[in-house]
């Protein structure tokens, strides 16, 4: 397995084509927007650079890992040699099962496809194609080539041999698998966005306000961020978009969004991305200030 294809070169997209050309896999990046690949192509070059000055990387493997990377705006020919396909667009189901029904028709009868869905069912992904024993989750952390946790979901027709070749892929990627099975949110999102909606329910109801809130969850329980940020780290739409699969997929009340995040997103305070969520963001600063709407 050494031909890799990455759909979408946003920011998880680029992550994930960085580590697998830094471990010396061919790797074709596709995105619809030749725009995008330019910007992709140079993200994954600044951190690079953060890697040579860390003195984690030297400069001969920056280079070759950037020789590594092949960038195309057509699915079938950055598709059609494939080894294993890696699909991070939108996460957006009817988007998903489009691309999925493509690369069933594209790629050779021995390619494994993967999604980095964060929520959506890997069996519903893989109902599209012909080939659903070789459709599997590999869903990677933010920011990818940091972040060591790749969550690896089974659908129902997952074949083992797949699911141990996609473990040892992420292993000799220097990943950490962990493996789950295809129910709505996996692991990491069905425990990590109820405790995020939670505080944002806290903060709607006045039991403490942003900095408190933080401030508790990352001094009193060790986590490296609040809760908070990290909703504005992760996207409040793709928070909210996680909710409504936990909400519909369950049918509990307690997966129910809060109406504070649906109005957020509505009015498009995303967080990070959008430059306000639960706090402002400005280009070039790393310091935390709280939106004006939130300040006590």
């Amino acid at each position: 397995m050494k031909n890799i294809t990455v759909i979408g070169s946003g920011t998880m997209g680029n992550g994930i084509a960085h580590v697998f050309a830094q471990n010396n896999y061919t790797v074709n990046l596709i995105d619809v927007n030749e725009d995008a690949l330019n910007k992709a192509i140079e993200t994954i070059g600044k951190n690079l650079d953060r890697q040579v000055t860390k003195g984690t990387l030297t400069e001969a493997e920056k280079s070759s890992t950037l020789a590594n990377i092949a960038t195309f705006t057509s699915l079938k020919d950055a598709a059609s040699n494939a080894d294993l396909v890696i699909e991070a667009a939108s996460e957006n189901m009817a988007i998903k099962l489009d691309i999925f029904k493509q690369l069933d028709e594209i790629c050779p009868a021995h390619t494994i496809l993967a999604s980095n869905t964060s929520s959506i069912s890997i069996t519903k992904i893989a109902s599209v194609t012909k080939r659903p024993e070789q459709v599997i989750g590999m869903h990677f952390m933010n920011p990818v080539p940091v972040m060591k946790l790749v969550e690896i979901i089974n659908g129902f027709k997952t074949s083992k041999q797949v699911s141990e070749t996609i473990v040892n892929l992420s292993k000799a990627i220097g990943k950490v698998p962990a493996e789950a099975n295809d129910f709505p949110g996996f692991i990491a999102n069905r425990v990590l966005l109820p405790m995020i909606n939670e505080a944002i329910i806290s903060l709607q109801e006045g039991v403490g306000t942003v900095e408190s809130i933080d401030t508790v969850m990352k001094l009193g329980m060790a986590h490296p961020m609040g809760p908070l940020q990290l909703a504005d780290f992760i996207g409040l739409d793709v928070c909210l978009a996680i909710l409504n699969v936990l909400y519909e997929g369950l049918g509990k009340d307690k997966y129910a969004p809060s109406p504070l995040l649906v109005n957020m997103v509505t009015s498009g305070n995303l967080g990070a991305k959008s430059g306000e969520g639960f706090y402002k963001y400005t280009i070039g600063s790393k310091d935390l200030v709280v939106s004006d709407r939130f300040k006590s």
